[in-house]
């Protein structure tokens, strides 16, 4: 009990009351102020279930078994004539082949091997829109598939794979703690000791001061009687509750496919004055096309060196043919565009013999092949990454000075992304690719800018030019580029001191979780993000679009507005009760109606976060007022747009 345990809360007071009722001989008021009480705490319990996001629906979208299927050498039989056995899906192993029949919903992350089929991942990301799915797509575990039969090979685990991260992301949100509630947790206990001491105050210096009966007459309350409506009145149940809007806005958020790491994001979120975004794979769709490969320096035209484009073609496949095998496997948009661009051509072999990443510049391998052109076998040092480290990479300021005046007069200019190869730091060759924005990107910025009143801009590791061409097309002025993952976090710790207000960084997760994890709320596109990341990220999107930025920011300035009209009403609420219990205007099962009547008044209020944000108080007044037309005309109501 909380009482042999040295903790009093409303529960205590409320008990203390009803019995102090019974020795005053009003039973019947000592039993209408427990029923009550009761009644209410199931009302908001019943609220307080409706504010969270139902994690037992979200666990029971994935299967317990998982039908893998007997192959031996990768050869599948006809659906058929398919064997296969059930594994509890917490056993599935990477590279498991799976069947999922219709109906049945994905068990991990995968990817289809045989079969099309059309899914459903709504109540994954709140994306409504079935998907048609083929041989080689990619399929998030918890997926439902609604028509046709697939084979499937695991991509992950399940504790790796997309509906595991919701599920426990979901319910680790929901039990931090925000600011306010552990200023409450600690602030509670106390105020309710001081309340009960109050309350023996009241009783014990009425008569003296006020000249009111200890005990009740036919004409005036007695102090005992107002100092337990006191008790009961100023318990601060009201208060306990307001943080509840914290836990709905996570939910709302969750069910648009945005997963926040707890209640302190929101807070973190609604006081930034600036945004940062990364271009490539979050302003742009990061799907890169390889447009051109040129040879710059280094290569052989009839026997002699030459600085500018090679006349010699099987130059190009050569570089290709490294580019692809040092690339192999990476989850950089560039390095898939290289090997996106290698497959079906006839290029030389090019094995792998070691391999080092540095982040921010590029790849470091060594190499070997038995083709002439390759040294015959012999191991080669191979760098690729941006133009200015394989420039670096050159200690001779002639030859650095030939190459740099190499990439300024490409025949392509600066119009596209590039990449360079360096082969034994003789042979470089130049890779031209092009980037397109996200069809979203531009309503995103100017809603930021013009609704949330933001300073937005650009970092971004690509040269000046091809930043500056994705930048007007998405409507930001601010541009940072050719940065390392270094300087990205300079700019951001730089930024967030100078301004004196937060930053939030967005990045596909590529090179960004330093400036991530420094930010004051960092936001990833959790489908194409590291695991380091994921890890540091406050924010992760689901989907593949940032819409998401815009509604999480607005969110959280709605969740901070309507914490604030919590605090408010609680405080008032509490005062109310309080007072009349005092003057002893009100009975007290009227005072625990009243008290009470707050605390679900909160709730409700609590409730509203699951609505549509809107950017600001005068909208939400707007949008009231919209609702009291109509319900006074009788006619249709529409929502105010964002």
């Amino acid at each position: 009990m909380d009482i042999v345990g040295g903790k009093i809360n409303i529960h205590v007071l409320m008990a203390l009351a009803a019995f102090a009722s019974v020795f005053m001989g009003n039973p019947l008021e000592g039993g209408l102020l427990l029923a009550m009480f009761n009644l209410a705490h199931i009302a908001e319990e019943y609220f307080t279930s409706r504010s969270k996001i139902d994690v037992k629906e979200l666990k029971e979208n994935h299967p317990e078994f998982a039908y893998v299927l007997d192959v031996q050498n990768g050869n599948f039989q006809s659906f058929s004539d398919l064997m296969y056995h059930k594994v509890p899906v917490n056993d599935l192993e990477v590279g498991s082949y799976i069947l999922v029949k219709a109906g049945e919903s994905v068990p991990v992350d995968c990817e289809v091997l045989q079969g099309r089929s059309t899914i459903t991942i709504e109540h994954l990301t709140g994306e409504v829109k079935p998907v048609e799915k083929d041989v080689g797509d990619s399929i998030p575990g918890g997926a439902r598939n609604l028509d046709g039969m697939m084979i499937v090979k695991a991509k992950k685990t399940w504790k790796e794979s997309m509906l595991s991260r919701i599920v426990q992301l979901t319910e680790e949100a929901q039990q931090s703690k925000p600011k306010l509630q552990r200023w409450l947790d600690k602030f509670g206990e106390q105020y309710s000791k001081a309340v009960i001491v109050l309350s023996a105050a009241i009783a014990l210096m009425g008569p003296v001061l006020f000249k009111w009966p200890f005990l009740s007459t036919s004409v005036c309350r007695g102090s005992l009687y107002r100092a337990l409506g006191l008790m009961v009145a100023a318990s601060p149940c009201a208060l306990a509750v307001a943080p509840l809007v914290y836990a709905t806005a996570i939910s709302a958020c969750a069910r648009k496919g945005i997963l926040l790491k707890g209640g302190h994001v929101l807070d973190a979120l609604a006081s930034c004055q600036n945004i940062a975004f990364d271009k490539t794979g979050t302003l742009t769709t990061g799907e890169f096309m390889c447009k051109a490969i040129e040879p710059i320096h280094g290569h052989f035209s009839n026997n002699e060196k030459e600085t500018t484009s090679c006349c010699v073609r099987s130059c190009e496949k050569e570089a290709l043919a490294v580019a692809a095998a040092m690339e192999k496997g990476t989850t950089h948009p560039i390095g898939r565009a290289v090997v996106d661009h290698s497959i079906g051509k006839d290029l030389p072999p090019v094995s792998v013999e070691s391999f080092e990443n540095l982040p921010g510049r590029g790849l470091l391998a060594t190499i070997s092949s038995i083709e002439p052109a390759f040294g015959g076998g012999k191991p080669l040092k191979a760098s690729i990454g941006s133009v200015e480290y394989i420039t670096s990479l050159f200690t001779s300021d002639a030859e650095s000075k030939k190459i740099k005046e190499a990439f300024s007069t490409s025949s392509y200019g600066d119009y596209f992304v590039r990449a360079a190869l360096s082969v034994n730091n003789e042979k470089v060759t130049l890779f031209h690719f092009e980037d397109e924005p996200r069809a979203d990107s531009l309503d995103v910025i100017t809603s930021l800018q013009n609704e949330g009143n933001l300073r937005v801009m650009m970092l971004t590791g690509d040269h000046e030019l091809s930043a500056q061409r994705v930048a007007n097309a998405v409507g930001i002025k601010e541009v940072h580029c050719s940065l390392k993952p270094e300087d990205k976090l300079f700019h951001v710790t730089r930024i967030s001191r100078d301004t004196g207000g937060g930053l939030i960084m967005v990045g596909d997760g590529i090179n960004d979780a330093p400036a991530l994890a420094a930010a004051t709320v960092g936001i990833v596109l959790a489908d194409r993000a590291s695991a380091t990341a994921i890890a540091v990220a406050d924010i992760l999107l689901l989907q593949d679009n940032i819409s998401g930025v815009p509604f999480s920011v607005a969110k959280s300035r709605q969740t901070t507005s309507l914490v604030k009209q919590n605090v408010a009403l609680a405080l008032g609420s509490i005062f109310l009760a309080s007072l009349t219990s005092v003057l002893g205007v009100l009975p007290l099962w009227l005072t625990v109606l009243l008290h009470e009547g707050g605390t679900l008044l909160v709730c409700l209020n609590s409730i509203r976060a699951l609505n549509s944000p809107t950017w600001s108080w005068r909208s939400d007044l707007v949008e009231l007022i919209h609702r009291l037309k109509s319900f006074v005309t009788g006619g249709n109501y529409q929502a105010v747009p964002l």
